[in-house]
C-alpha cells in the first residue's frame, strides 16, 4: 500500500444522510421538478440538464436557503475518515455532481472548511432566484454528468485513487478507481459490474478499515488497476 493515493469522497447520500438536494427541491421549488427528475431516472437527460432545469424553479432567499441546509444531517465519521488520510499523507477532495454551497455550508458546521470541493456552482441571480453552471462537467460530451469524477480524478494527479461513494454519479469512478469503498446504489453496481469493493455503511467503519490497510494490517482488496500498478 505504499503509494502515492488521493481520496475522492461523494457526498449526497455518503457525507450527508440523505438527497440534500432534493429537500431543498421539495421545499423551494415550483411543480415540476419531480417530472425532470423523471426524465433523468429514465435516462433520457443526463444529471447536467436535470439539474440545471431544477434549480431554475427554485424560489429561495440564500439565506433562508443556507439556515435551512444548516439542518440536514451528516454521517459524523467523516471526520475520523478525514483524519485517517491526514496521517497518511492522503489528500481529500469531495466531489460531487451536487450543489457546492450545500457542501460547503455543512463542512463549516463539520470544521472542515480547508477540505477542497468540486461540484455544480449554483449562485443567486437576483430575488429569490438561482441559475446553475456545471464548471467540472466532460467538454467533450464524454460524460452527461454536472461533475464528471473520472475526469475530477485525472486531474489531482496522484497515480492510485481511493473512492468512496453510495450511488449512480460513482458508477463510472468505481470502475477505474484503485480501491472503491461502496454503500446503498454503489454496492449493487459494484456487484453487477464485478468491481472489487469494500462495503460500508458508516463513514467511520470505512475510516477504521483504511487505516488497517494503510498500517498494513489487514490486505486491500484493490481494482485490476492498482495491482498492475504495483506490479509494474
Amino acid at each position: 500500500m505504499q503509494m502515492q493515493w488521493q481520496a475522492i469522497v461523494d457526498f449526497d447520500g455518503t457525507i450527508s444522510l440523505a438527497d440534500t438536494t432534493d429537500r431543498i427541491l421539495a421545499r423551494f421549488a415550483e411543480p415540476g421538478w419531480e417530472a425532470i427528475e423523471e426524465d433523468w431516472v429514465a435516462g433520457r437527460i443526463g444529471s447536467r440538464e436535470c439539474m440545471e432545469r431544477q434549480i431554475a424553479l427554485l424560489h429561495v432567499s440564500p439565506d433562508v436557503l443556507d439556515t435551512f441546509v444548516e439542518s440536514f444531517e451528516i454521517d459524523w465519521g467523516f471526520v475520523a475518515f478525514v483524519r485517517t488520510c491526514m496521517r497518511h499523507g492522503v489528500p481529500v477532495t469531495v466531489v460531487s455532481d451536487g450543489l457546492d454551497r450545500t457542501i460547503r455550508t455543512l463542512l463549516r458546521r463539520a470544521g472542515l472548511t480547508e477540505l477542497p470541493v468540486i461540484a455544480n456552482h449554483i449562485e443567486p441571480i437576483g430575488g429569490d432566484r438561482w441559475r446553475l453552471t456545471s464548471p467540472h462537467a466532460a467538454r467533450d460530451g464524454s460524460c452527461a454528468s454536472g461533475t464528471c469524477k473520472c475526469g475530477v480524478a485525472r486531474s489531482l494527479g496522484r497515480p492510485a485513487t481511493i473512492l468512496v461513494g453510495d450511488g449512480r454519479s460513482d458508477f463510472c469512478i468505481a470502475e477505474r478507481a484503485d480501491l472503491v469503498f461502496a454503500k446503498n446504489g454503489l454496492v449493487a453496481h459494484c456487484v453487477q459490474a464485478g468491481v472489487e469493493h469494500h462495503a460500508f455503511s458508516q463513514l467511520a467503519d470505512a475510516a477504521r478499515l483504511l487505516e488497517e490497510m494503510l498500517t498494513g494490517v489487514v490486505p486491500a482488496v484493490a481494482s485490476h488497476h492498482l495491482k498492475d500498478k504495483i506490479d509494474g
